[in-house]
């Protein structure tokens, strides 16, 4: 997968995230497009666009036509508020994911109206897009996760969880109005999601994945990698808006740029890419987890991870 940060402009100010407080370079269009070409010549399946919020593009669907052209299947990560406004420009979109962290705490969370999101939602389920909500949970959230899920399901949708991970970037003040501070609530939380994946509810995670965030607020980042050998350095390609290629959204090490060849600066990467794998304390972004799960063929995860 190549995931491309392809903007580096944001709608919202949320208090807990860092990509929207610098405000940087972004790749031109022709840059981009010879990108994907590299990428489709490279082999690459699947084209990610995401952070900080693509929507603020206006060349955004030609980015993924091209993409499509290319023979590659085509991803959108959106906070939802311009969705509506732009749904009819996404005709070449296979896989829409939209943040939705709460209803009654997405105000305070997110600074708006969840209205706005999930009238983005009801529009593009109405032009027919396969839509995942994804909820990161926090303290603010955690009481909130199975309305959720019958919300997820009411839409028609499908709906992943993941926790939230401190930034170093991010005050500890806000880190510690987020935390979960009940334990026990939160592990309740988790295995009602369980309970709920079992009876059928549109849940992507895997119950091997809802297992590890549910002991997660136990353990320190000392303990390893919580279960699983990360993968994601392998299997996804992190380009940032101007074009640096990264291993993961944990590590920030510039590997390169896109300029200089994408197959070339992955290739030359590739001892520096296992290094940090090996070396790091370990997080638990679905996609990295779930990911590496399904790479080293665990079988309930082959069987119930349902997004990729």
């Amino acid at each position: 997968m190549l995931s491309h940060g392809i903007s580096s402009r944001c709608n919202l100010r949320c208090s807990f995230c860092s990509y929207w407080r610098e405000e940087g370079r972004e790749m031109s269009t022709p840059a981009v497009l010879k990108m994907l070409d590299e990428a489709a010549d490279y082999g690459i399946g699947v084209y990610n666009a995401w952070t900080v919020e693509p929507l603020m593009r206006e060349d955004l669907p030609r980015i993924l036509s091209h993409a499509k052209s290319r023979g590659l299947t085509t991803s959108l990560i959106t906070n939802g508020l311009l969705l509506k406004k732009r749904i009819a420009e996404l005709h070449d979109l296979d896989l829409l994911s939209v943040s939705l962290d709460g209803i009654k705490s997405y105000q305070e969370l997110r600074g708006v109206d969840p209205a706005q999101v999930l009238d983005g939602i009801r529009s593009a389920r109405d032009a027919g897009h396969d839509i995942l909500i994804n909820c990161v949970i926090s303290g603010k959230n955690v009481n909130e996760l199975e309305d959720l899920v019958h919300l997820a399901q009411s839409l028609g949708c499908r709906i992943s969880f993941e926790p939230m991970r401190p930034s170093p970037e991010i005050s500890q003040q806000v880190w510690r109005s987020l935390a979960v501070r009940d334990i026990p609530a939160f592990e309740a939380a988790i295995e009602r999601l369980m309970e709920l994946k079992k009876e059928g509810a549109p849940l992507i995670n895997s119950l091997t994945y809802l297992r590890m965030i549910k002991t997660s607020q136990r353990q320190s980042e000392r303990e390893g990698k919580r279960g699983f050998s990360c993968h994601a350095p392998e299997i996804i390609m992190h380009v940032a808006a101007d074009g640096t290629v990264g291993a993961c959204r944990v590590h920030q090490e510039p590997l390169g740029n896109v300029s200089l060849g994408l197959a070339r600066v992955w290739e030359e990467s590739r001892e520096r890419r296992r290094q940090m794998a090996a070396e790091c304390g370990g997080c638990l972004f679905f996609g990295y987890a779930e990911n590496s799960l399904l790479y080293d063929f665990v079988p309930e995860v082959m069987r119930h991870y349902q997004w990729m």
